[in-house]
């Protein structure tokens, strides 16, 4: 009976063993659809361009993106809550998302998706139009003060930008006006065109109109100066303790098949390790922040209650 049962236990391992493969083969079949809840040319579609045009080796099918803007991010993170929960739609979320739902801007919320990785931070910069009377942060305060609420400067209204321009306000004692974009493209490229004297910006969006001369970085909200960008100061050399970044991750809609996030979130821990892809993030003035499943629904649930204690502070 013994050597029965070893014969019945081996084939029912045999028989598992077949099997497993075979399930993990299921997923992907069909390219899987990335939809960018922002504008062409700004920080989360140029650094969510870069994933989607990598990964295909470690997830073995195609990455299409789409871009769905509209209302701080959520027109398209909507789109994206209610599509098939069949693993084939995927989107971006960020801090952005978390501070809208804190002030009212939508009842879509962080944990109303399946959250598969954390994938890139990217510091942010605040950036001033080449034709201003100053081409540093000290001479911005000075003038600021002097003249104060004139200055108008790009965000995206009851988002992270918006956040972020008010703790600059904030730290230096300074007062500007608040002007509206959906994305950071959409704002740089209005920076750009005269119709504002600053922005909240980022390397990827921002540095190639430095380099020609129209935009000047007056600092960065890194933590150490950053090597596309060594002779900015972080705000944090100019007195003012603001670490200031985005952090960009991957979701599906909720109640994915757990075979499709664990997939998925295996592909997207391989492609962080990818040389090429590591030096791609970086030139576009971002950095590797790879956490998985449960280490990133932990930061989300984290970064939450920080957005909510600041909630006030971006209201619309």
């Amino acid at each position: 009976m013994k050597t029965v049962s070893r014969v019945v236990a081996a084939a029912g391992l045999a028989i598992a063993s077949l099997n497993a493969p075979v399930l993990a083969q299921d997923y992907p079949s069909k390219p899987v659809e990335f939809i960018v809840p922002w504008s062409p040319g700004g920080g989360s579609d140029t650094l969510m361009r870069i994933v989607a045009g990598n990964v295909t080796p470690y997830l073995g099918v195609e990455m299409p993106v789409i871009n769905m803007p509209g209302v701080g991010g959520t027109v398209g993170l909507t789109e994206a809550s209610r599509r098939d929960a069949d693993g084939y739609t995927i989107s971006q979320v960020h801090e952005g998302l978390l501070a809208a739902t804190a002030t009212g801007l939508t009842e879509l919320a962080w944990d109303d998706f399946d959250h598969i990785a954390l994938m890139t931070a990217s510091p942010q910069y605040l950036v001033a139009a080449a034709d201003q009377p100053f081409d540093t942060m000290e001479g911005l305060v000075e003038y600021a003060q002097a003249n104060p609420g004139e200055l108008t400067i790009g965000v995206t209204l009851g988002g992270v930008p918006h956040l972020h321009a008010a703790m600059i306000a904030e730290a230096f004692d300074i007062e500007w006006r608040y002007v509206g974009y959906e994305g950071t493209g959409e704002r740089i490229r209005a920076l750009v065109g005269g119709n504002l004297d600053l922005a909240i910006g980022d390397i990827s969006s921002s540095l190639q109109f430095a380099e020609n001369g129209d935009l000047v970085f007056l600092a960065t909200g890194a933590t150490e100066r950053m090597a596309q960008t060594p002779d900015v100061p972080t705000f944090m050399e100019l007195g003012a303790d603001l670490d200031l970044s985005i952090t960009r991750g991957i979701v599906m809609p909720a109640g994915s098949p757990e075979e499709a996030q664990a997939a998925m979130e295996a592909a997207l821990m391989e492609l962080s390790q990818d040389p090429t892809f590591v030096e791609q993030i970086n030139n576009a003035g971002a950095d590797v922040a790879f956490r998985g499943r449960e280490a990133y629904s932990a930061y989300l649930a984290n970064l939450a209650e920080t957005v909510e204690r600041l909630a006030e502070v971006i209201a619309p």
